[in-house]
């Protein structure tokens, strides 16, 4: 579930930059729907030329004003960012001096080899540290290893419920709400990765939308619970309980006998469970993990963490995903 206070500017530019590059576009425009009465088309008419990957114009050197960063330091971070999908390509297009000291414009023309998607172009502003852009109105990481600060992050910070591998070689952390639509759809490739990459150590963060979502917060607190009286493998028990009955969640009431009836699935006492969630260590613990989540920068549920590399899941079809997480193992040196 996106977060209400998302900007578009910046899910825009989001979009562009983690997203595979139909999706992003799909984000982009939407394109009008044809005329009702337009007529078929005929079958003895010539079918249309198959489309063809872009030709960008030639840079113009007058272009490339600023010193930083250079053409290549913004491929390297491109290709990093977008290495896994094949079919992209793009041209830097300019480089340009700001107003502000240190601050360069960046401007990147954006097509696919297949030609199935019009050409796009997306900007950004390399700040001065050289290791951070500003696209639309985020702060995102950038260089040739932008995710390893997020990465060092997680791994001293992700203390969710866990399964799969001990060691944190290939950590997929998601920051999931346990009342949010989207968290539900995505727990069937979650289950998948869990198959497909039994090297991996998949853990789950509470990020709870308290402000869109009234159970959420409860029921991450129930949830931290479980997993401190019955250990990772009750928590996941519980989990697949509550979103198997979400629905159950939207009234006081129902959000009641809806955590009840998964710690019981879980195997633990309901009384315990909730006697605990209403202590002030577990809401110190849940809080602390939505603070984590601020801290990456992460805005939206379900959101997939890949050594660092922020993934939203919200409408990604599976084999992207499992394509990025190859991808990333990879450029990390991590054998599958």
């Amino acid at each position: 579930m996106i977060r209400r206070s998302t900007a578009i500017a910046g899910a825009a530019a989001l979009a562009f930059l983690f997203l595979p590059l139909s999706n992003a576009l799909a984000q982009q425009q939407v394109p009008a729907a044809p005329p009702q009465d337009a007529p078929a088309a005929s079958p003895d008419q010539p079918s249309a030329p198959a489309p063809k990957a872009p030709v960008f114009p030639k840079p113009d050197p007058a272009n490339f004003t600023a010193s930083a960063p250079s053409p290549d330091a913004v491929n390297t971070f491109l290709q990093t960012s977008w290495g896994y999908d094949q079919d992209r390509i793009w041209q830097v297009q300019a480089i340009l001096k700001t107003p502000v000291d240190g601050i360069s414009k960046v401007i990147v023309l954006i097509g696919n080899k297949s030609g199935s998607q019009k050409p796009q172009a997306l900007q950004f502003f390399a700040l001065p540290d050289g290791a951070h852009i500003i696209a639309g109105d985020e702060v995102l990481p950038f260089g040739a290893h932008p995710y390893a600060a997020f990465r060092a992050e997680l791994k001293d910070k992700a203390d969710g419920p866990y399964r799969g591998n001990a060691a944190k070689d290939l950590e997929l952390v998601e920051f999931a709400d346990f009342q949010c639509p989207h968290c539900k759809e995505a727990q069937a490739n979650m289950d998948k990765l869990a198959v497909d990459f039994p090297k991996a150590r998949i853990v789950f963060q509470n990020f709870p939308l308290a402000n869109i979502h009234p159970a959420a917060l409860n029921a991450a607190e129930y949830g931290a619970c479980v997993t401190k009286l019955g250990g990772s493998t009750a928590f996941f028990q519980f989990a697949a309980a509550v979103f198997d009955g979400q629905d159950g969640l939207a009234s006081a009431d129902g959000a009641t006998l809806t955590l009840n009836s998964a710690v019981s699935k879980a195997g633990l006492d309901s009384a315990k469970v909730a006697a605990c969630a209403s202590t002030p260590e577990i809401q110190a613990q849940v809080l602390a993990s939505v603070k984590l989540a601020q801290s990456l920068n992460i805005n939206q549920t379900p959101t997939l963490m890949v050594n660092g590399r922020q993934v939203p899941m919200g409408g990604l079809p599976y084999e992207t995903l499992k394509q990025i997480i190859q991808f990333q193992a990879q450029l990390d040196g991590i054998t599958q």
